[in-house]
């Protein structure tokens, strides 16, 4: 009882952020039209988040197992609330530079404490995956409920969506007190700690743990990762107005089919890699992604401004191009479940610190790239030059491949 209670409150947490990280794309076309912005100037809503998330995620990692992993997930969720209630409250473009730092700093921590408990109540790797896939599949039911909240409150003048944080406010407020009312044993994750005392600072056990290749190699295919997919799912909203011409409340509704892609595949992928090799399960993947980028974004060209007023309307490519969805989410929650089950439980902290650390990173690369490239091209070519990242990804999980085949056990412990 106490087991299940622990994990819907992290399915409820990762459900939390998950509402409030990707909001961002939302946010970024919001704020194009209500605090008139330039779309650089909003795709620096996403250096705001992920960067704070990369220096708190870097600085206190290590120490969140010293600190106590229940209480700093509480502190976490209470930043959180209070960041909800930032955005109605003040309602400028800088309150949501402000947001989203809090955000950051929160699911930073946040994240460490998640996928380190998930050790902590998993007896094998094989369980392990199995609830990776589970939360990263309900990361993106929160994806998905973000985009039909925020779309509710959409008016196409005024300030009404703000009212949406109120409800994003409820749910941290939630999870917050589900967690209360769970208790978990920490000890595993102290295992070790004796030994590791004399290496120093925890921060330094977390680099010394980045300068493995094996480490390096996946800390690399997180970051090309989440550079793909954040780079897509922030402007994705923002292509569905300036590209295929749906109205602002249907950009964000069509939005969320890439978040039910997302979570359709994740939910999926337990059942498929249960029964095969992860690294030719990824690879199709990737062949698939790519395929559907060359196929369906030529469909996006030509279409007339005005003429969208209902479902009935949109063109073929708001409902295909975000299927690529199901082909990037297998990616993610694989690598780090097969990093995870290799590593000690004591390194699982500042292995998941360099995790949010380089996917920080990549989201907000992948933002501000494609944002530039969207203003001074156009959206179809931004998304098309995701090809790139694509190739380089499928060359990284080629070394993470080998990396994992030849290093052995005594280098990881």
């Amino acid at each position: 009882m106490a087991r299940t209670r622990l994990i819907a409150a992290l399915i409820l947490t990762y459900v939390a952020f998950a509402m409030l990280l990707n909001s961002v794309g939302t946010v970024i076309l919001q704020s194009i039209s209500s605090f008139d912005v330039t779309k650089p100037e909003a795709s620096t809503l996403e250096g705001f988040k992920d960067i704070t998330i990369a220096i708190v995620s870097f600085a206190t990692a290590s120490y969140l197992p010293r600190l106590g992993l229940r209480n700093s997930l509480l502190a976490a969720l209470a930043l959180a609330v209070l960041a909800c209630l930032v955005m109605p409250l003040i309602g400028s473009f800088n309150a949501a530079r402000l947001h989203f730092a809090m955000v950051g700093a929160a699911f930073a921590v946040a994240k460490v404490v998640v996928y380190s408990m998930i050790g902590l109540v998993t007896a094998d790797a094989r369980r392990h995956a199995s609830l990776t896939s589970l939360i990263e599949g309900m990361f993106m039911v929160g994806v998905l409920s973000s985009y039909w909240v925020f779309s509710a409150f959409i008016d196409p003048t005024g300030l009404r969506w703000l009212n949406a944080y109120w409800v994003l406010a409820a749910v941290c407020a939630l999870a917050l007190v589900l967690l209360l009312t769970a208790r978990v044993d920490e000890t595993p994750a102290h295992i070790g700690d004796e030994g590791s005392a004399a290496e120093g600072p925890p921060f330094i056990a977390m680099l010394r743990l980045a300068a493995l290749p094996l480490v390096l190699v996946f800390v690399f295919c997180a970051f090309v990762f989440v550079l793909i997919e954040q780079g897509i799912a922030t402007w994705l909203p923002t292509f569905n107005n300036e590209v295929l011409h749906l109205p602002h409340q249907m950009s964000v509704q069509a939005a969320s089919l890439f978040a039910a892609s997302l979570a359709i595949g994740r939910f999926g992928a337990g059942a498929v890699m249960a029964r095969f090799d992860w690294y030719p399960v990824l690879n199709t993947c990737l062949a698939v992604l790519a395929a559907l980028i060359i196929l369906v974004l030529p469909m996006a060209e030509g279409v007339p401004p005005g003429v969208i007023h209902n479902w009935a309307d949109a063109p073929a490519a708001a409902f295909l191009f975000p299927l690529i969805g199901i082909a990037l989410a297998p990616v993610y929650p694989t690598i780090i479940s097969v990093m995870l089950s290799a590593m000690p439980r004591r390194n699982h902290p500042p292995l998941m610190g360099l995790v949010v650390v380089f996917s920080a990173l990549g989201g907000t690369t992948g933002s501000v790239i494609t944002g530039a490239v969207f203003a001074n091209l156009d959206g179809r070519t931004a998304f098309t030059l995701m090809l790139v990242p694509t190739a380089i990804l499928a060359a990284g999980l080629f070394l993470l491949r080998r990396r994992i085949a030849v290093t052995s056990g005594p280098v990881l412990s």
